[in-house]
């Protein structure tokens, strides 16, 4: 197999042997009390269910397994400076509750995508579906245990999608139109996502497509949007224009970065095996370019990508292909491109220096991040 750090050098410098940038120390803050909401909403429902039933237990405590253990809590970060933006004070507790709304939206899409992609690890633990039907194996119970698994794991998906709701109860009428459309964006992204799969999607704007609907939009562009308009919603015409400006591109890139790590992270660090968007055939922008570029020998090792039983062997070979096309480095370019188009946006866009300080230092990390 190919050495993966030989690999890299001079084509990934944001993967191998770059220290990424610092994470911005209001994400910290910001993370800390959202955490702190998170758990403050789910342990009296983990102790209440509990004392109904103990085979509750275990399916409300994975909510927290999977929503308290990590996770960069960006799409709270970018409501918070969202509503600082807009002028709202930055110690309001209705900013704290949608990010935590969005800490369990996130967690909903992430239980059913895990049953979607069939994965087996999430951010380095068990998925759930995989824990239940497990347990289901052990004991010897009746059914299939993998259709059990799946369906414990949506069930908690579906859980973690009404306490989200629970805590945008106080919205406004304008901010639930942006909070349902953003859900509905990526429910359509998913439904894109999956299609593309099947069909080993290879087009780069129909790849581009779903990457900004099954991830960019709602993890920049529409948390900005949200905070804005419950801090300031006479000012919505004024200020979501401004905010897309620069949410939109940042997203792509957001999710680019994401494509990179998806084909080349370290396992270790990313918490998801090596080459995971290769054995599951993701129709992204990465592999599109490559496609593009590829010689006739070249098309032939990307048509291993989706196919069941890829081997290490051959996602070493594909990840080169990536490498000798310049995908990876053209890829990396418009990352770069995308970023420097956001980071001119907000400097143009109606909203407080220190909401502009911080966003542009969020664009820097959430464009060159490695997890």
């Amino acid at each position: 197999m190919i050495d993966a750090d030989a690999r890299l050098a001079g084509f990934a410098p944001n993967l191998r042997g770059v220290t990424p940038p610092a994470v911005p120390p209001s994400l910290v803050t910001i993370a800390g009390r959202v955490e702190q909401r998170l758990r403050d909403v789910l342990e009296p429902e983990e102790a209440r269910w509990s004392a109904f039933d103990d085979d509750l237990a275990e399916p409300v405590r994975e909510i927290g397994r999977l929503v308290l253990v990590g996770g960069k809590r960006l799409r709270p970060a970018f409501c918070h400076w969202g509503f600082v933006g807009a002028g709202g004070h930055p110690d309001d507790p209705v900013v704290v509750d949608a990010g935590a709304a969005f800490e369990l939206m996130h967690a909903f899409a992430l239980f059913h995508d895990d049953v979607m992609d069939d994965a087996a690890s999430r951010r380095g633990s068990p998925t759930t579906h995989t824990v239940f039907a497990q347990h289901h194996r052990e004991h010897g119970w009746a059914g299939e245990a993998r259709r059990f698994g799946e369906g414990v794991a949506i069930l908690v998906g579906d859980l973690a999608f009404v306490y989200a709701d629970q805590l945008m109860a106080g919205a406004s009428a304008d901010a639930w139109r942006i909070w349902n459309e953003l859900r509905i964006e990526l429910n359509v992204g998913q439904v894109l996502d999956i299609v593309g799969s099947v069909r080993n999607e290879r087009r780069r704007h129909k790849a581009e497509q779903i990457c900004r609907y099954k991830s960019g939009k709602y993890t920049i562009e529409r948390p900005l949007h949200l905070g804005a308009v419950m801090a300031a919603p006479e000012r919505s015409a004024e200020l979501l224009p401004a905010l897309s400006g620069y949410g939109l591109p940042l997203g792509d890139a957001f999710q680019m970065r994401d494509d990179v790590m998806g084909a080349f992270g370290d396992a270790a660090v990313t918490g998801k095996p090596v080459g995971g968007d290769l054995r599951e055939g993701k129709p992204t922008p990465l592999l599109a370019r490559a496609v593009e570029a590829a010689s006739a020998a070249q098309a032939e090792v990307l048509s291993l990508v989706g196919t069941a039983h890829l081997t290490d062997d051959d996602v070493a070979r594909v990840q080169q292909v990536i490498v000798d096309t310049g995908a990876l480095a053209d890829l990396e370019s418009t990352i770069a491109r995308l970023t420097d188009e956001a980071i001119a946006a907000i400097g143009r866009a109606p909203v407080t220096a220190q909401a502009h300080d911080e966003l542009v230092a969020l664009a820097a990390y959430v464009s060159q991040r490695q997890v």
